[in-house]
């Protein structure tokens, strides 16, 4: 299992240097959906949503880095990632994120974590759900927006 939990590892750590390049205004929107299976779901404290990785979530891609950018943030990256063997193509992986965002000239930290499960398949890991926090929530308690 160390082999694969290797190719997770790397995976993350190429999904933050997308994050990054998004961030610098530059996203590789076919890059970035394609760690997305054809279609995934999301759950978090506001419900349970699903989508299909199609055209149109490609269009949404470059809108998400224009909204992270316009609230401050200048960095994400992961400090820790947990992985967890659910059978031999499944896996559940939580990255413990950590934004930065420059508010008025000030930077300030808000840490969080993501549950992902991915499915290892043809050599291919993509993430089909997630469970995150209230984004939203916490960003206003932050005054971000």
């Amino acid at each position: 299992m160390e082999e694969i939990h290797d190719k997770i590892e790397k995976f993350f750590e190429d999904y933050q240097t997308r994050f990054a390049d998004g961030l610098a205004g530059q996203p590789d929107v076919d890059a970035i959906a394609g760690v997305f299976a054809d279609f995934f779901v999301e759950a978090s404290p506001v419900g349970v949503s699903g989508g299909k990785n199609d055209e149109g979530f490609k269009q949404a891609i470059p809108k998400g880095y224009d909204f992270y950018r316009s609230i401050g943030t200048t960095e994400m990256k992961i400090n820790q990632l947990s992985i967890r063997d659910l059978d031999d193509f499944h896996y559940e992986a939580e990255a413990y994120w950590e934004a930065i965002y420059d508010k008025n000239g000030e930077s300030q930290s808000i840490e969080f974590n993501v549950i992902y499960y991915l499915q290892h398949l043809n050599d291919r890991l993509k993430i089909f759900a997630y469970i995150t926090g209230d984004e939203q929530k916490v960003l206003k308690e932050h005054g971000l927006i």
